[in-house]
Protein backbone atom coordinates (compact mmCIF):
# COMPACT_ATOMS: atom_id res chain seq x y z
CA UNK A 1 0.00 0.00 0.00
CA UNK A 2 1.58 3.61 -0.92
CA UNK A 3 0.51 6.70 0.05
CA UNK A 4 1.33 10.25 -1.87
CA UNK A 5 1.19 13.61 -0.68
CA UNK A 6 1.80 16.41 -2.55
CA UNK A 7 2.70 19.82 -1.41
CA UNK A 8 2.55 22.98 -3.22
CA UNK A 9 4.83 25.56 -2.08
CA UNK A 10 5.72 29.09 -2.99
CA UNK A 11 8.90 28.40 -4.68
CA UNK A 12 8.39 24.65 -5.29
CA UNK A 13 5.93 21.77 -5.91
CA UNK A 14 7.24 18.42 -4.30
CA UNK A 15 5.29 14.91 -4.87
CA UNK A 16 6.32 11.84 -2.53
CA UNK A 17 5.27 8.32 -2.12
CA UNK A 18 5.57 6.37 0.92
CA UNK A 19 5.14 2.70 1.59
CA UNK A 20 1.78 2.86 4.31
CA UNK A 21 3.71 0.01 6.05
CA UNK A 22 7.84 1.29 6.61
CA UNK A 23 7.19 5.10 6.48
CA UNK A 24 9.80 4.93 3.38
CA UNK A 25 9.83 7.54 0.89
CA UNK A 26 9.66 5.11 -2.21
CA UNK A 27 9.67 7.99 -5.14
CA UNK A 28 9.95 11.91 -5.34
CA UNK A 29 9.34 13.92 -7.86
CA UNK A 30 9.43 17.73 -7.94
CA UNK A 31 8.67 20.92 -9.72
CA UNK A 32 9.88 24.24 -9.36
CA UNK A 33 6.31 26.39 -8.65
CA UNK A 34 7.98 29.11 -11.61
CA UNK A 35 4.47 30.28 -12.03
CA UNK A 36 4.43 34.23 -10.65
CA UNK A 37 2.31 36.87 -12.87
CA UNK A 38 4.47 39.78 -13.59
CA UNK A 39 2.73 42.62 -12.50
CA UNK A 40 3.44 46.50 -11.82
CA UNK A 41 2.02 47.09 -8.69
CA UNK A 42 4.71 46.44 -6.30
CA UNK A 43 2.12 45.18 -3.42
CA UNK A 44 0.70 42.37 -5.81
CA UNK A 45 2.54 38.66 -5.07
CA UNK A 46 0.53 36.67 -7.48
CA UNK A 47 0.96 33.38 -9.41
CA UNK A 48 -1.02 31.60 -12.11
CA UNK A 49 -3.29 28.76 -10.12
CA UNK A 50 -4.08 26.76 -13.79
CA UNK A 51 -0.27 26.50 -14.19
CA UNK A 52 0.10 25.41 -10.85
CA UNK A 53 -2.37 22.83 -11.40
CA UNK A 54 -0.84 21.10 -14.73
CA UNK A 55 2.41 20.70 -12.72
CA UNK A 56 0.26 18.84 -9.66
CA UNK A 57 -1.19 17.04 -12.52
CA UNK A 58 2.58 15.92 -14.28
CA UNK A 59 3.83 14.67 -11.03
CA UNK A 60 0.88 13.01 -9.84
CA UNK A 61 1.19 11.29 -13.46
CA UNK A 62 4.77 10.18 -12.34
CA UNK A 63 3.81 8.54 -8.68
CA UNK A 64 0.34 7.23 -9.24
CA UNK A 65 0.69 2.88 -9.43
CA UNK A 66 -1.78 0.31 -9.03
CA UNK A 67 -0.62 0.09 -4.93
CA UNK A 68 -1.86 3.72 -4.51
CA UNK A 69 -4.25 3.84 -1.88
CA UNK A 70 -4.52 7.68 -0.72
CA UNK A 71 -3.56 11.28 -1.99
CA UNK A 72 -2.99 13.67 0.71
CA UNK A 73 -2.25 17.62 -0.13
CA UNK A 74 -0.54 20.57 1.96
CA UNK A 75 -0.32 24.13 0.80
CA UNK A 76 1.37 27.05 0.93
CA UNK A 77 -0.69 28.87 3.39
CA UNK A 78 -3.17 32.54 3.36
CA UNK A 79 -3.03 32.57 -0.39
CA UNK A 80 -6.64 32.92 -1.94
CA UNK A 81 -8.18 32.35 -5.53
CA UNK A 82 -11.78 32.49 -6.71
CA UNK A 83 -12.96 30.22 -9.05
CA UNK A 84 -16.75 28.99 -10.90
CA UNK A 85 -18.61 26.40 -9.55
CA UNK A 86 -16.92 24.20 -11.84
CA UNK A 87 -13.69 24.77 -10.37
CA UNK A 88 -12.11 26.70 -13.28
CA UNK A 89 -9.90 29.63 -11.73
CA UNK A 90 -11.41 33.34 -12.23
CA UNK A 91 -8.40 35.00 -10.85
CA UNK A 92 -4.71 34.65 -10.15
CA UNK A 93 -3.82 32.93 -7.00
CA UNK A 94 -3.17 36.34 -4.34
CA UNK A 95 -0.17 34.35 -2.51
CA UNK A 96 0.57 34.89 1.45
CA UNK A 97 3.70 37.63 0.42
CA UNK A 98 0.86 39.68 -1.56
CA UNK A 99 0.83 42.83 0.75
CA UNK A 100 -2.10 44.82 -0.69
CA UNK A 101 -3.41 44.25 3.54
CA UNK A 102 -1.10 47.14 4.27
CA UNK A 103 -2.41 49.92 1.92
CA UNK A 104 -4.05 52.54 3.83
CA UNK A 105 -7.77 51.70 3.97
CA UNK A 106 -9.42 54.62 6.39
CA UNK A 107 -9.64 56.28 9.80
CA UNK A 108 -5.78 55.61 9.66
CA UNK A 109 -6.02 52.12 9.67
CA UNK A 110 -4.96 49.87 6.72
CA UNK A 111 -7.29 47.23 5.25
CA UNK A 112 -5.49 44.09 7.81
CA UNK A 113 -5.53 46.57 10.78
CA UNK A 114 -9.31 47.01 9.80
CA UNK A 115 -10.25 43.24 9.98
CA UNK A 116 -7.64 42.97 13.03
CA UNK A 117 -5.82 40.92 10.94
CA UNK A 118 -2.79 40.18 9.09
CA UNK A 119 -1.64 41.37 5.49
CA UNK A 120 -1.71 38.08 2.78
CA UNK A 121 -4.24 36.45 4.67
CA UNK A 122 -6.54 35.40 2.03
CA UNK A 123 -9.84 37.45 3.81
CA UNK A 124 -7.81 40.69 4.23
CA UNK A 125 -6.75 40.12 0.50
CA UNK A 126 -10.75 39.74 -0.28
CA UNK A 127 -11.78 42.19 1.96
CA UNK A 128 -9.53 44.93 -0.36
CA UNK A 129 -10.84 43.26 -3.58
CA UNK A 130 -14.29 43.91 -2.25
CA UNK A 131 -13.68 47.05 -1.74
CA UNK A 132 -12.02 47.86 -4.59
CA UNK A 133 -14.64 45.81 -7.25
CA UNK A 134 -11.93 43.07 -7.86
CA UNK A 135 -14.00 39.77 -6.56
CA UNK A 136 -14.75 38.28 -10.73
CA UNK A 137 -18.41 37.93 -11.36
CA UNK A 138 -19.48 34.41 -11.11
CA UNK A 139 -17.47 33.33 -8.17
CA UNK A 140 -18.77 30.69 -6.70
CA UNK A 141 -15.58 29.96 -4.21
CA UNK A 142 -12.74 31.52 -2.69
CA UNK A 143 -10.24 28.45 -2.17
CA UNK A 144 -6.44 27.59 -1.35
CA UNK A 145 -4.15 26.61 -3.90
CA UNK A 146 -4.53 22.94 -2.85
CA UNK A 147 -8.54 23.05 -2.42
CA UNK A 148 -8.35 24.34 -6.03
CA UNK A 149 -6.32 21.60 -6.83
CA UNK A 150 -8.40 19.06 -5.28
CA UNK A 151 -11.76 20.65 -7.19
CA UNK A 152 -9.97 20.26 -10.13
CA UNK A 153 -8.92 16.68 -10.02
CA UNK A 154 -11.97 14.94 -8.39
CA UNK A 155 -14.58 17.41 -9.57
CA UNK A 156 -16.25 18.18 -6.53
CA UNK A 157 -17.39 21.52 -4.03
CA UNK A 158 -14.34 22.16 -1.78
CA UNK A 159 -13.83 21.19 1.33
CA UNK A 160 -11.52 23.04 3.04
CA UNK A 161 -9.42 21.81 6.50
CA UNK A 162 -9.64 24.17 9.39
CA UNK A 163 -5.84 24.26 8.97
CA UNK A 164 -6.49 26.19 6.06
CA UNK A 165 -9.66 27.70 6.57
CA UNK A 166 -7.95 29.69 9.88
CA UNK A 167 -4.68 30.73 7.44
CA UNK A 168 -8.12 33.12 5.86
CA UNK A 169 -8.22 34.76 8.90
CA UNK A 170 -11.80 35.99 10.16
CA UNK A 171 -11.93 32.65 11.64
CA UNK A 172 -13.28 31.16 14.88
CA UNK A 173 -10.74 28.49 16.51
CA UNK A 174 -13.03 27.30 18.90
CA UNK A 175 -16.65 26.97 16.85
CA UNK A 176 -14.49 25.97 13.45
CA UNK A 177 -16.13 28.41 11.44
CA UNK A 178 -15.62 31.56 9.78
CA UNK A 179 -16.52 34.94 11.35
CA UNK A 180 -18.26 36.90 8.56
CA UNK A 181 -20.86 35.76 5.92
CA UNK A 182 -19.69 35.68 2.00
CA UNK A 183 -21.57 33.49 -0.39
CA UNK A 184 -18.79 32.15 -1.75
CA UNK A 185 -16.38 30.82 1.17
CA UNK A 186 -16.19 26.73 1.01
CA UNK A 187 -17.10 24.17 4.05
CA UNK A 188 -14.95 23.54 6.59
CA UNK A 189 -14.01 20.34 8.15
CA UNK A 190 -11.67 19.26 11.18
CA UNK A 191 -11.22 15.92 10.35
CA UNK A 192 -8.64 14.41 7.42
CA UNK A 193 -11.82 13.82 5.64
CA UNK A 194 -11.96 12.32 1.94
CA UNK A 195 -13.14 15.28 -0.39
CA UNK A 196 -13.34 13.02 -3.31
CA UNK A 197 -11.43 10.84 -5.67
CA UNK A 198 -9.08 10.88 -8.90
CA UNK A 199 -8.75 7.78 -10.82
CA UNK A 200 -10.80 6.35 -7.89
CA UNK A 201 -8.27 7.19 -5.48
CA UNK A 202 -9.58 8.70 -2.75
CA UNK A 203 -8.22 12.59 -2.10
CA UNK A 204 -8.42 13.93 1.19
CA UNK A 205 -8.87 17.37 2.19
CA UNK A 206 -5.74 20.06 2.04
CA UNK A 207 -3.69 20.83 4.59
CA UNK A 208 -1.92 24.13 5.77
CA UNK A 209 1.67 23.96 5.07
CA UNK A 210 2.94 24.67 8.62
CA UNK A 211 0.69 21.86 10.08
CA UNK A 212 1.85 19.31 7.51
CA UNK A 213 4.85 19.77 8.49
CA UNK A 214 4.56 19.25 11.97
CA UNK A 215 2.96 16.37 11.21
CA UNK A 216 5.65 14.86 8.90
CA UNK A 217 8.22 15.53 11.22
CA UNK A 218 7.44 15.63 14.61
CA UNK A 219 6.73 12.08 15.91
CA UNK A 220 5.79 12.78 19.50
CA UNK A 221 3.91 16.23 20.99
CA UNK A 222 6.49 16.97 23.80
CA UNK A 223 8.60 17.69 20.86
CA UNK A 224 8.71 21.46 19.33
CA UNK A 225 9.40 22.16 15.75
CA UNK A 226 11.40 25.13 14.46
CA UNK A 227 11.37 25.53 11.07
CA UNK A 228 13.61 28.13 8.84
CA UNK A 229 13.48 28.47 5.07
CA UNK A 230 13.38 31.88 4.01
CA UNK A 231 11.12 32.83 7.26
CA UNK A 232 11.63 30.79 10.51
CA UNK A 233 8.61 29.08 12.90
CA UNK A 234 8.84 27.96 15.82
CA UNK A 235 5.77 25.82 16.43
CA UNK A 236 4.22 23.49 19.45
CA UNK A 237 0.98 21.44 20.04
CA UNK A 238 -1.33 23.19 23.06
CA UNK A 239 -4.65 22.00 24.46
CA UNK A 240 -6.53 25.48 23.95
CA UNK A 241 -6.63 28.32 21.35
CA UNK A 242 -5.76 31.31 24.37
CA UNK A 243 -1.88 32.08 23.71
CA UNK A 244 -0.40 35.49 24.52
CA UNK A 245 0.27 38.41 21.73
CA UNK A 246 2.38 37.29 19.56
CA UNK A 247 1.55 33.70 19.61
CA UNK A 248 -0.68 32.36 16.69
CA UNK A 249 -2.82 29.52 17.67
CA UNK A 250 -3.56 27.09 14.63
CA UNK A 251 -5.92 24.43 14.16
CA UNK A 252 -4.26 21.07 14.35
CA UNK A 253 -6.34 17.97 14.41
CA UNK A 254 -9.07 18.86 15.51
CA UNK A 255 -8.49 17.84 19.01
CA UNK A 256 -5.59 20.50 19.75
CA UNK A 257 -3.55 23.62 18.61
CA UNK A 258 -0.43 24.53 17.21
CA UNK A 259 0.90 27.85 19.34
CA UNK A 260 3.43 29.08 16.10
CA UNK A 261 5.73 31.64 16.37
CA UNK A 262 6.75 33.40 13.48
CA UNK A 263 9.30 35.17 12.37
CA UNK A 264 9.27 36.92 8.99
CA UNK A 265 13.03 37.55 8.38
CA UNK A 266 14.25 33.90 9.30
CA UNK A 267 16.92 32.64 6.99
CA UNK A 268 16.32 35.74 5.15
CA UNK A 269 18.19 37.32 7.66
CA UNK A 270 21.51 34.84 6.85
CA UNK A 271 20.72 35.56 3.12
CA UNK A 272 20.77 39.26 3.80
CA UNK A 273 24.48 39.33 5.04
CA UNK A 274 25.95 37.16 2.93
CA UNK A 275 24.36 39.04 -0.01
CA UNK A 276 25.84 42.00 1.70
CA UNK A 277 29.35 40.12 2.21
CA UNK A 278 29.46 39.68 -1.55
CA UNK A 279 28.94 42.89 -2.84
CA UNK A 280 32.07 43.56 -0.56
CA UNK A 281 34.07 40.77 -2.35
CA UNK A 282 32.69 42.14 -5.74
CA UNK A 283 33.43 45.76 -4.97
CA UNK A 284 37.21 44.57 -3.92
CA UNK A 285 37.63 42.31 -6.62
CA UNK A 286 35.59 43.38 -9.60
CA UNK A 287 33.68 39.89 -9.65
CA UNK A 288 30.89 38.80 -7.11
CA UNK A 289 31.24 35.50 -6.02
CA UNK A 290 27.91 33.07 -6.86
CA UNK A 291 27.62 31.50 -3.28
CA UNK A 292 29.55 32.21 -0.07
CA UNK A 293 27.76 29.66 2.26
CA UNK A 294 30.14 27.45 2.30
CA UNK A 295 32.99 29.29 2.98
CA UNK A 296 31.04 31.07 5.70
CA UNK A 297 30.54 27.86 7.01
CA UNK A 298 34.32 27.11 7.40
CA UNK A 299 34.67 30.80 8.99
CA UNK A 300 32.55 29.52 11.67
CA UNK A 301 33.47 26.69 12.74
CA UNK A 302 35.76 27.64 15.55
CA UNK A 303 33.72 31.25 16.06
CA UNK A 304 31.66 30.79 18.75
CA UNK A 305 31.34 33.91 20.61
CA UNK A 306 31.02 37.58 19.19
CA UNK A 307 29.97 40.90 21.46
CA UNK A 308 28.14 42.32 18.58
CA UNK A 309 24.62 42.07 18.76
CA UNK A 310 22.08 41.76 15.79
CA UNK A 311 18.30 42.33 16.34
CA UNK A 312 16.93 40.34 12.86
CA UNK A 313 13.91 41.37 12.63
CA UNK A 314 14.98 43.38 9.67
CA UNK A 315 11.11 42.53 7.84
CA UNK A 316 9.68 43.64 11.15
CA UNK A 317 6.90 41.19 12.65
CA UNK A 318 3.82 39.84 12.29
CA UNK A 319 2.05 42.40 14.97
CA UNK A 320 4.20 45.55 13.88
CA UNK A 321 5.82 45.36 10.42
CA UNK A 322 7.22 48.52 10.91
CA UNK A 323 9.50 47.22 13.38
CA UNK A 324 13.39 47.29 11.47
CA UNK A 325 17.02 45.11 12.24
CA UNK A 326 19.72 46.25 13.65
CA UNK A 327 23.40 45.67 14.62
CA UNK A 328 24.82 46.97 17.76
CA UNK A 329 27.40 47.40 20.25
CA UNK A 330 29.84 47.86 17.65
CA UNK A 331 33.74 48.45 18.50
CA UNK A 332 36.97 48.24 16.06
CA UNK A 333 37.56 44.53 16.99
CA UNK A 334 34.56 43.43 16.41
CA UNK A 335 33.43 45.00 13.23
CA UNK A 336 34.83 41.89 11.20
CA UNK A 337 32.56 39.55 8.51
CA UNK A 338 32.75 36.91 10.94
CA UNK A 339 31.45 38.46 14.08
CA UNK A 340 28.89 40.23 12.05
CA UNK A 341 27.38 36.75 10.90
CA UNK A 342 27.58 35.08 14.03
CA UNK A 343 25.55 37.94 15.66
CA UNK A 344 23.07 37.60 12.84
CA UNK A 345 22.44 34.20 13.77
CA UNK A 346 22.36 34.48 17.45
CA UNK A 347 19.60 36.79 16.43
CA UNK A 348 17.39 34.67 14.60
CA UNK A 349 18.10 32.27 17.25
CA UNK A 350 16.92 34.69 19.98
CA UNK A 351 13.55 35.68 17.95
CA UNK A 352 12.53 32.30 18.04
CA UNK A 353 13.42 31.75 22.15
CA UNK A 354 11.68 34.18 22.65
CA UNK A 355 8.65 33.32 21.05
CA UNK A 356 9.06 29.78 22.72
CA UNK A 357 9.44 31.66 26.00
CA UNK A 358 5.62 33.31 25.51
CA UNK A 359 4.30 29.62 25.06
CA UNK A 360 4.92 28.51 28.75
CA UNK A 361 5.52 24.79 26.76
CA UNK A 362 6.90 22.27 28.41
CA UNK A 363 8.87 20.48 25.36
CA UNK A 364 11.90 17.61 25.62
CA UNK A 365 13.65 18.42 22.21
CA UNK A 366 13.84 20.58 19.07
CA UNK A 367 12.88 18.91 16.10
CA UNK A 368 14.50 21.09 13.03
CA UNK A 369 13.44 21.18 9.55
CA UNK A 370 14.09 23.58 6.59
CA UNK A 371 17.21 24.31 4.40
CA UNK A 372 17.88 27.55 6.66
CA UNK A 373 18.96 25.17 9.74
CA UNK A 374 19.81 22.18 8.16
CA UNK A 375 22.61 22.91 6.24
CA UNK A 376 24.01 25.30 8.83
CA UNK A 377 25.92 24.02 11.84
CA UNK A 378 26.66 26.79 13.09
CA UNK A 379 22.93 28.21 13.55
CA UNK A 380 22.14 24.26 14.67
CA UNK A 381 25.02 24.83 17.52
CA UNK A 382 23.17 28.24 18.76
CA UNK A 383 19.66 26.54 19.03
CA UNK A 384 21.40 24.17 20.40
CA UNK A 385 23.11 25.71 22.77
CA UNK A 386 20.28 28.42 23.43
CA UNK A 387 17.22 25.89 23.72
CA UNK A 388 19.37 23.80 26.08
CA UNK A 389 17.44 21.09 24.20
CA UNK A 390 18.68 18.05 21.63
CA UNK A 391 18.18 18.50 17.94
CA UNK A 392 16.26 15.99 15.90
CA UNK A 393 16.28 16.02 12.26
CA UNK A 394 14.03 14.48 10.23
CA UNK A 395 15.26 11.39 7.78
CA UNK A 396 13.00 13.11 4.90
CA UNK A 397 13.75 16.55 3.80
CA UNK A 398 9.98 16.68 2.11
CA UNK A 399 8.44 17.23 5.34
CA UNK A 400 5.23 18.95 4.16
CA UNK A 401 4.78 16.32 1.75
CA UNK A 402 5.37 14.00 3.83
CA UNK A 403 2.98 14.67 6.32
CA UNK A 404 -0.13 15.40 3.95
CA UNK A 405 0.81 11.66 2.77
CA UNK A 406 0.69 10.63 6.85
CA UNK A 407 -2.73 12.93 7.01
CA UNK A 408 -4.07 10.96 4.28
CA UNK A 409 -3.20 8.02 5.55
CA UNK A 410 -5.05 8.49 8.53
CA UNK A 411 -8.23 10.13 6.57
CA UNK A 412 -8.48 7.39 4.25
CA UNK A 413 -8.64 4.89 6.73
CA UNK A 414 -5.29 3.02 5.76
CA UNK A 415 -4.28 4.00 9.65
CA UNK A 416 -6.89 4.17 12.54
CA UNK A 417 -5.52 7.78 13.25
CA UNK A 418 -2.92 10.84 13.10
CA UNK A 419 -0.97 9.62 15.97
CA UNK A 420 -0.60 5.95 13.98
CA UNK A 421 0.40 7.83 11.08
CA UNK A 422 3.18 9.52 12.76
CA UNK A 423 5.14 6.24 14.33
CA UNK A 424 6.14 5.94 10.47
CA UNK A 425 8.58 8.86 11.45
CA UNK A 426 12.25 8.47 12.04
CA UNK A 427 15.04 10.54 12.82
CA UNK A 428 18.63 10.59 11.37
CA UNK A 429 21.29 8.58 13.38
CA UNK A 430 17.85 5.75 13.95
Amino acid sequence: MKSIGIDIGTTGICGVSVDAKSGEILKTVSRPNDCFIETDRDFEKIQDGEKIFKKVEEILGELIDGETESIGFSNQMHGIIYTDKCGKALSPLYIWQDGRGNLPYKDGKTYAEFMNSFSGYGLVTDFYNRVNNLVPEGTAYAVTIGDFCIMKLCGTAPLMHITNAASFGAFDLEKYKFTVDLPYLPEVTADFAVAGKYKNIPVTVSVGDNQASFIGSVRDNSFALINVGTGSQISVVQKNSELPKGIEPRPFDGSGYLAAGCALCGGRAFKMIERFIAQCAELATGELPENLYKKIDALLESKDETTMQADSRFCGTRIDTKIKGSYTNIDEMNFTPSDMLLATLNGMSTELHDMYELMNAETKALVCSGNGIRKNPALQKIVRKQFNMPLYFPLYEEEAAYGAALSSMAGSGMCKDLNEARKLIKYKGE
